[in-house]
């Protein structure tokens, strides 16, 4: 089954990639533990798309809480670098479909999925929230 362009899904890094994933996209900061990189099949990490060290830690840390870890990545994105580099991913987005992977065992509060979120939202200029 083909993905259709403007699809984003999220998979965990350590699955197998499959025929249907399109543009593949490690979308954490740091290289998943245990992982060899030709095992990945990378197409692309983009780094600046990434939670900083520090909010990463505090959201790992006793007071992360997913709203407001997602209220400040919000943020962190909204910034160069990582503005340019969104813009561009959302471009390829519409062309292709993509799959963002991550490390994270709970991908549903995962920076993976506020980014999905984001990049399928169809007004990406209004407020988020």
């Amino acid at each position: 089954m083909t993905r259709q362009p403007g699809t984003v899904r999220i998979r965990r890094v350590y699955e197998d990639p499959s025929d249907d994933d399109g543009v593949r996209l490690l979308v954490d900061r740091l290289w998943p533990r245990g992982l060899a990189k030709t095992r990945a099949r990378l197409d692309e990490w983009p780094k600046a798309l990434t939670p900083s060290t520090e909010l990463r830690r505090w959201y790992h840390g006793p007071d992360g809480e997913f709203g407001e870890f997602r209220r400040r990545y919000e943020q962190e994105l909204a910034e160069p670098p990582a503005a340019d580099a969104l813009r561009k991913l959302r471009a390829v987005v519409a062309d292709r479909p993509v799959t963002l992977l991550t490390a994270s065992r709970d991908v549903d509060t995962s920076h993976a999925e506020v980014l999905r979120e984001i990049l399928t939202d169809p007004d990406p200029d209004a407020p988020a929230g």
